[in-house]
């Protein structure tokens, strides 16, 4: 899932090729990824697009004082073409297309550059927006403080009412936004915390150490994402994870096993001797520590 990182290197990377030019008209090809109906998507034909920022795991386009809001979901990607074919892609179809946009060619007859929304596997959930205020999108009006400035007495006093394990508070939006199921593993691991750990008993070097964890791991991913092309931003968050997708192998500072919980549909990993004072955790929703 993109999270706050690929998301904001998604944002930079508009602003440096869509910022200034005209849209041209957009097509969909899957109707269930629009979630708003006025405006209509219509309305952006002719405008120009004259910002590019995020909202937690939102990206937000802002095209004549209109926002284009896209959320991408677990499966959803943003693929930047120079040139899109002129025959919209067939609504309904069975392939990963949900969205284009097309943007007015530099050169009369020259090629449409523009984006494409895409969406691997079969449970389709990334959502386009269109609005007149980013707050009018339910997921971004429920959305906490930024991950990357919420201070550190802020923190404190979010985590303090949840009553809730410390993997789902950070990676809850409305408590936290920005900040998914990767990097929360990367996060929890840099801070030594265990995720079954309640957000609320925290003590406040527990909480130091989690604020610190989160702006050193999320400005270094952000550091290494913006830049990079749209088709490689994926690769490079791969390449920079410590412990998230990599069950079996070695941790990079203790050299224990790292393991992973497995739930239904998804799965997070951390480190026994960094995180759990060398215990295993059970591999089940709800889980305890074992004994």
């Amino acid at each position: 899932m993109p999270e706050l990182p690929e998301v904001e290197a998604l944002a930079v990377f508009l602003r440096e090729r869509a910022v200034g030019r005209t849209v041209l008209r957009t097509d969909v090809a899957a109707i269930n990824a629009v979630k708003s109906f006025d405006p209509p998507l219509s309305a952006l034909a002719g405008a120009e697009i004259t910002g590019a920022a995020r909202h937690g795991k939102f990206l937000d386009l802002d095209v004549g004082g209109l926002h284009l809001i896209i959320h991408l979901s677990r499966a959803g990607w943003l693929q930047w073409r120079e040139s899109l074919p002129p025959a919209p892609p067939r609504p309904g179809g069975k392939g990963p297309i949900a969205f284009r946009l097309h943007l007015v060619p530099e050169l009369p007859g020259g090629p449409t550059p523009g984006f494409d929304l895409t969406e691997a596997g079969t449970q389709k959930r990334l959502a386009v927006y269109l609005v007149r205020d980013p707050v009018e999108v339910p997921g971004v009006a429920r959305l906490g403080p930024d991950a990357l400035a919420v201070s550190r007495d802020e923190l404190a006093g979010l985590l303090a009412e949840q009553r809730t394990q410390l993997k789902r508070a950070v990676t809850d939006q409305s408590t936290l936004a920005g900040i998914g199921n990767a990097y929360s593993d990367e996060i929890l691991h840099s801070a030594r915390l265990s995720p079954f750990k309640l957000a609320a008993n925290l003590t406040d070097d527990e909480v130091a150490r989690l604020h610190d964890a989160m702006g050193s791991v999320l400005r270094d991913a952000v550091d290494r994402s913006v830049g990079q092309k749209a088709a490689t931003l994926k690769a490079e968050k791969r390449s920079g994870l410590r412990v998230h997708a990599r069950t079996g192998l070695p941790c990079p500072v203790c050299g224990d096993t790292v393991r992973a919980v497995s739930f239904a549909d998804r799965s997070f990993q951390y480190c026994p001797t960094c995180q759990t004072e060398g215990r295993e955790l059970a591999d089940r929703r709800l889980s305890k520590l074992l004994k």
